[in-house]
């Protein structure tokens, strides 16, 4: 694992993790387009159904061959083809699923002729269900109870609890510091601050395959891990590259105060 070139690469991610030695990588996050005919520069978001599964099953393939033994990836999916994902996952690919999250964010998408859009699923899914990195006593990981917050309960766990399976962040508007500018879909870095701090070590590389505005890799070097995420546009690497320049092991992630 040390001997692969870990960076950021202006290229289809289909080619760079082909590169890959197989169960090499501790932790994989995906962020994919949705097919929801979302205007990328260098990428259709207008697939056909069939065809859209066809090419996540090409590259959900690929993860999993990647995917160390003791490894975990993480898949962000919208509603319109999370179920469909999770079953290709599971049923054809070898997955398990560990977790299902919902993200529920404020700020959600208003639409016509239907409720606001305000939440994303996120599938955190295994090789081996008995044996995978998971720090659960990490004090970043965990939030404080009920019974801390609400009833002053000495029988709480001072170190509080393990985060339920919906977790409430805000969506990066436009408004927000945390905000890039030059990419629609940016994820919050406390999010991928959650992710990384429970499903990897530091020193550890963790690898984005549609790295976009770069909010993985940003954040994995923050953590103290190595990064490893390929972006098809030569705007949006630009920028990424940019971005990843600014940031040092040991900087706060956006929102976060000392601890």
């Amino acid at each position: 694992m040390n001997d692969i070139p870990w960076g950021l690469y202006n290229e289809d991610c289909l080619a760079g993790m082909r590169r890959l030695p197989g169960e090499s990588i501790p932790l994989i996050f995906a962020d994919p387009p949705f097919n929801i005919q979302y205007r990328y520069d260098q990428y259709a978001d207008n697939l056909s159904v069939e065809a859209y599964l066809a090419w996540c099953r090409e590259w959900l393939t690929e993860i999993y061959r990647i995917l160390a033994p003791t490894g975990t990836f993480w898949l962000a999916m919208c509603d319109e083809h999370a179920a469909e994902l999770k079953v290709l996952m599971q049923r054809e690919i070898g997955f398990f699923c560990e977790n299902w999250i919902v993200w529920h964010y404020t700020f959600g998408v208003q639409c016509k002729r239907k409720f606001a859009r305000s939440h994303v699923h996120l599938f955190q899914m295994v090789k081996n269900r008995k044996k995978f990195t998971f720090n659960a006593d990490d004090p970043h990981v965990r939030v404080p109870s009920a019974r801390q917050l609400l009833y002053n309960d000495k029988r709480a766990n001072p170190k509080g609890k393990l985060p339920d399976n919906t977790w409430d962040f805000s969506r990066v508007c436009g408004t927000f510091k945390e905000r890039e500018g030059w990419h629609g879909c940016q994820m919050p870095e406390r999010l991928l601050g959650r992710i990384i701090r429970v499903s990897s070590h530091p020193g550890e590389i963790v690898l984005d395959p549609f790295a976009g505005s770069g909010t993985t890799l940003a954040v994995a070097k923050k953590l103290g891990r190595n990064f490893l995420g390929y972006e098809i546009s030569p705007g949006y690497y630009e920028h990424a590259l940019k971005r990843l320049e600014k940031c040092q092991e040991g900087d706060l992630l956006a929102g976060e105060k000392e601890s």
